[in-house]
């Protein structure tokens, strides 16, 4: 697997790299900054924490999504 951009709301926030066994997110604006250097076993789950980060920071009705770097 090649890195991946993730995006929020159309805007990217951070790409994930493979790292060993799994993938190392790596924030690129400041609202994810929290989830920096964090690992997941997949970009589901990324997305998944970025949707939870988010939420608890009260954004509402944005969609996240992947764009192949």
């Amino acid at each position: 697997m090649s890195k991946q951009v993730i995006e929020y709301d159309g805007e990217a926030v951070g790409v994930v790299v493979p790292d060993e066994d799994r993938l190392k997110f790596l924030a690129v604006k400041y609202h994810v900054w929290d989830l920096d250097a964090q690992r997941f076993r997949s970009v589901d789950e990324a997305r998944a924490a970025i949707r939870n980060l988010l939420a608890g920071q009260g954004a509402r009705n944005h969609q996240i999504g992947i764009a192949a770097a």
